[in-house]
């Protein structure tokens, strides 16, 4: 345990800080409560238009259901990241992959 850390081990060694965790989640749903009070009221972060702000925040909470956030609890986010995925040219995270032959 290295100090100030609280460490378990979970079932394959790998020490794992259960208070950061809660710590990181606690934060990332206070975002995306910020996020939803926004988008109830906006359609895009920046005058009303999709921009760069959208691209941004698009790339970590699009995959936030895969860390643990429960996305459902923020409808305005859900809308918007469908907003998102219908811009023209969106092009999803594992898109060069598929592309790519292996």
């Amino acid at each position: 345990m290295r100090p100030g850390g609280v460490y378990e081990t979970r079932g394959d060694s790998t020490p794992f800080n259960t208070e950061l965790l809660t710590q990181k989640q606690r934060a990332g749903n206070q975002a995306l409560a910020v996020m939803n009070q926004h988008l109830a009221s906006h359609t895009f972060f920046v005058s009303e238009r999709y921009s760069i702000a959208d691209i941004a925040l698009y790339a970590y909470t699009h995959v936030a259901g895969e860390g643990g956030f429960e996305l459902s609890q923020y409808p305005a986010v859900v809308a918007w990241l469908q907003r998102v995925r219908e811009q023209p040219r969106h092009i999803t995270i594992d898109h060069w992959s598929a592309a790519t032959p292996s």
